[in-house]
């Protein structure tokens, strides 16, 4: 946190957390090396400088392959549990049918986590401990920049595995360094994401808008320009500032965050007028 906040941003970081629950990798058919395979790794150094340049950055300290904030609370699958779960709990969605829920039943490389199954009570107990917490401290975040500045940017800073050449044309790089998700055009004024396309472009980065991402359930609940919160999702291309392989830092890491520091900056410069919720970018 700054000492004092100067500017109407507020940055989340919601799965670069890296402390492993003793309990949960017992629990875990994987080594602690596989296990990290989900996380955003380095993304809260990548942003280091967000308290520096005056507002907050929020990071979870637990991985997100144990819970994902980034979910709705109780987006469960079924089958890893070993008894039924509540009519609450939505059991139908893409991202619990890519195993992906707010407990997830993979990692990133698509290998199952748990040796066994899973009861509801300690999952239960999880999402009060890590994901309703984490909640309650970003809309809090927001809703004080809101009452300070009278609107909130909140940027949900995500890592990416790379992108590679296209297969057979030597050459011709399909390669993506940045993908912003607005959601398309939902959940932010276009002046926010032009702004964060246009610093990331005058680096020369190749930068993408909504696809593969468009924004998860953090940009769509939080993002709302008609009451003054706008909601951008950043995605790097983690072969920009790590070894993905070792998951190490890279030797451009600091040179990233220097960047980044001047896109926050540059995105703490926007004022409300700047910030037509009828004008989005798609």
């Amino acid at each position: 946190m700054p000492r004092e906040q100067t500017i109407p941003l507020v940055f989340s970081s919601p799965h670069s957390g890296s402390h492993y629950p003793v309990d949960f990798v017992a629990r875990s058919r994987l080594d602690p090396t596989t296990l990290r395979r989900s996380e955003d790794s380095f993304v809260d150094e990548v942003f280091s400088a967000v308290p520096d340049c005056g507002a907050p950055l929020l990071k979870a300290l637990f991985p997100r392959a144990y819970v994902d904030v980034n979910r709705e609370a109780f987006e469960l699958d079924p089958t890893m549990f070993e008894d039924p779960l509540p009519s609450f709990v939505n059991t139908h969605s893409p991202r619990i049918a890519a195993g992906l829920g707010t407990i997830a039943r993979v990692v990133g490389n698509g290998i199952d986590i748990y040796r066994s199954k899973l009861s509801f009570a300690e999952v239960e107990q999880r999402i009060r401990l890590c994901y309703h917490p984490y909640h309650a401290a970003l809309k809090s975040l927001i809703t004080q920049t809101v009452e300070r500045f009278g609107y909130c940017i909140v940027i949900d800073c995500h890592s990416m595995p790379s992108f590679a050449s296209a297969p057979g044309n030597p050459g011709i790089s399909n390669r993506i360094d940045f993908v912003l998700g607005n959601h398309y055009g939902e959940s932010c004024s276009a002046a926010v994401t032009g702004c964060a396309a246009s610093v990331l472009r005058g680096f020369g980065y190749r930068v993408n808008l909504n696809k593969p991402y468009a924004g998860g359930f953090i940009t769509t609940h939080y993002g709302c320009p008609a009451n003054a919160v706008h909601a951008l999702q950043i995605e790097i291309s983690r072969d920009i500032y790590m070894d993905e392989a070792s998951l190490r830092r890279g030797s451009h890491l600091p040179r990233l965050a220097a960047q980044t520091r001047t896109l926050i900056e540059r995105l703490g410069q926007l004022e409300a007028s700047d910030l037509n919720p009828a004008i989005a970018a798609e």
